[in-house]
């Protein structure tokens, strides 16, 4: 009977949990079969099986983290009375043997037995008792061997500390993204510059560029391809350190903050210092979407190296975020909305939106920082004339 264990799954991970089992003891499953979905600390992944035979043990429960080589499930031959199996070269790997397969029967499956066990009670008192209190007597253990709850039953229970709040496990996607915010914050010294830019001819080039294509713009993807434009002159924010030495990277992967129902995730668009604005536009969206399906693929979230976060979407105007380790910088980028702005000497309404730049210090200064969030603001105000340079 041989046991399916949990494969490598990539990218170095080391365990997985168990999200949805698609079979159960006593199914037929056949070679290559989706048997158990799981969740990395990347992505949600199905699992084929190797083998072909009936499912005699699944060796988890939803929600249960495994390490990779553990067993998942195990599957046996065809056992059962009435079930035929080949007489020929005996066990071989499947799609080998010197005799013709046989038709073969699907395992009935046995359901277990449920056994509910009624406690005994004499008293009305104690009834009365356990139903002025709440406490459901079926989940009580009589401290007696006769199995008759009495009294000091109840009252043990009523003085049973009871569990404050909820227990949540820190697994999956979520505690690969506590891992990696905590290295951050215990190995990189941060510093935060931001800036309020006036954003109202940002907003109307992309209602322009909108109206001609078919092919829309998201203010997202302009902002990122103006960071894009702003990483080649300021080199050090695309990098990374190393020991002793500050890497400066050649590529540019863009990661970006997606929030999904399995919690935060950064997909990576790959070389987007290559894409035109149109492109890195149309990227940011499609793998957003696939987050949120839960369709990444673990190299999907791995390899950036500079990351934006548009927590505007959650009606906050700033935020000080946490670098992407190990990644140099990270640029938030906030709501936009209507505020007091002078122009020209003149007060009137304009559309305001919030910048912040976080920074490894190690790789540079204020100044580099500086001129970098700068440039971008300079982008979102006069974006005809940046996207003219592009």
């Amino acid at each position: 009977m041989p046991d399916f264990l949990l494969p490598d799954l990539g990218e170095g991970l080391t365990e997985a949990a168990i999200l949805n089992w698609h079979v159960g003891v006593g199914d037929t499953v056949e070679v290559d079969q989706i048997v158990v979905e799981v969740e990395t600390a990347k992505a949600a992944v199905e699992v084929p099986v190797p083998f072909a035979g009936v499912v005699s043990a699944l060796h988890g429960e939803p929600g249960q983290l495994l390490p990779v080589g553990a067993p998942l499930l195990s599957v046996g031959g065809f056992a059962e009375p009435g079930v035929t199996t080949s007489s020929g070269s005996g066990n071989v790997l499947i799609g080998y043997g010197t005799a013709p397969a046989t038709r073969r029967k699907r395992a009935r499956r046995v359901e277990p037995k449920v056994v509910v066990k009624t406690p005994g009670v004499i008293s009305p008192f104690v009834r009365k008792l356990a139903s002025d209190n709440g406490i459901d007597l079926a989940r009580l253990t009589p401290a007696g061997a006769d199995g008759i709850i009495r009294r000091a039953d109840v009252e043990a229970a009523l003085t049973k500390p009871k569990p404050v709040g909820r227990r949540i496990p820190l697994t999956g996607i979520r505690k690969a993204v506590a891992d990696k915010l905590t290295t951050s914050r215990r190995e990189i010294p941060e510093a935060t510059v931001w800036v309020d830019v006036d954003a109202s001819e940002l907003v109307a080039a992309r209602a322009a560029l909108n109206a001609r294509s078919d092919r829309p713009v998201s203010l997202l993807g302009l902002i990122a391809r103006f960071a894009v434009a702003g990483l080649r002159k300021y080199p050090e924010l695309n990098s990374r350190v190393e020991g002793d030495e500050i890497v400066l990277l050649d590529e540019i992967h863009l990661g970006f903050a997606a929030q999904t129902d399995r919690g935060l995730v950064v997909p990576v668009v790959r070389d987007a210092g290559t894409l035109s604005t149109r492109d890195l536009s149309a990227a940011i969206g499609d793998r957003a979407r696939t987050a949120r399906d839960g369709k990444l693929a673990p190299a999907d979230l791995t390899g950036g190296t500079f990351t934006v976060n548009n927590y505007g979407v959650f009606g906050v105007d700033g935020s000080a975020a946490i670098i992407n380790h190990p990644e140099a910088a990270i640029l938030g980028i906030g709501r936009i909305i209507d505020r007091p702005w002078v122009v020209d000497g003149a007060l009137g309404v304009r559309k305001v939106c919030e910048l912040t730049l976080a920074f490894d210090h190690r790789v540079c200064d204020g100044g580099t920082a500086g001129g970098f969030l700068r440039f971008v603001a300079d982008c979102v105000e006069s974006p005809v004339t940046a996207l003219g340079d592009l």
